[in-house]
């Protein structure tokens, strides 16, 4: 009898475990999320870059943007935006004719006018800071892609307010120059087109 009762306990014991082991299994089958990432890269387009990259502003910017309005709360946010600025020159423009032989010992080497080669707002590092006056988490959302496009258009802004191609034009001469110097074993002269 006692034999009968341990058996009776150890089965019952083993029910209950493979039952308590089922829930937890099918629980964790049933509703746990699996992410599965397909990725299929295709090439667009290759594009030959020929810019000689000169200079780089990083910049940042506090822009604050107000919509003053008569019965309700005005909609105000302040954004810390961060980006950079590239001026280059584009060498895949110089032609054979650019080149020209001044003397025996010297050339002068005429280069397309500087350009700004990129300009873009650094989303990690920029910030909004605060929004006010908007009841809606559209009119927020709104508000925000708003004021980074503005961002982006001041950050460039901003940089040809600081003369970014006049820098760009002086480092041709600090960089490009010697470099021509030596390879082509002459006194080479810059101008622009």
């Amino acid at each position: 009898m006692r034999s009968r009762t341990i058996f009776t306990i150890v089965i019952s014991l083993a029910t209950v475990a493979f039952f308590a082991y089922l829930f937890f299994y099918i629980k964790k089958e049933t509703f746990e999320t699996k992410t599965e990432i397909t990725e299929d890269v295709m090439i667009e387009k290759i594009t030959n870059i020929g810019k000689l990259e000169l200079v780089k502003y990083n910049m940042k910017d506090v822009i604050e943007k107000k919509e003053l309005r008569t019965l309700l709360p005005d909609r105000r946010i302040l954004l810390v935006a961060a980006g950079e600025v590239a001026g280059c020159i584009d060498l895949t423009k110089i032609k054979k004719d650019d080149i020209e032989n001044v003397s025996l010992d010297s050339v002068t080497v005429y280069l397309p006018e500087p350009e700004v080669c990129y300009f873009k707002l650094d989303h990690k590092r920029s910030r909004v800071y605060d929004v006010t006056g908007a009841w809606f988490s559209t009119d927020t959302k709104a508000m925000v892609e708003d004021i980074y496009k503005i961002a982006e258009q001041r950050i460039l802004e901003n940089a040809k307010e600081m003369d970014i191609l006049g820098k760009t034009r002086e480092n041709a001469f600090i960089i490009f120059k010697p470099i021509l110097e030596n390879i082509s074993g002459k006194k080479v002269g810059i101008k622009f087109k």
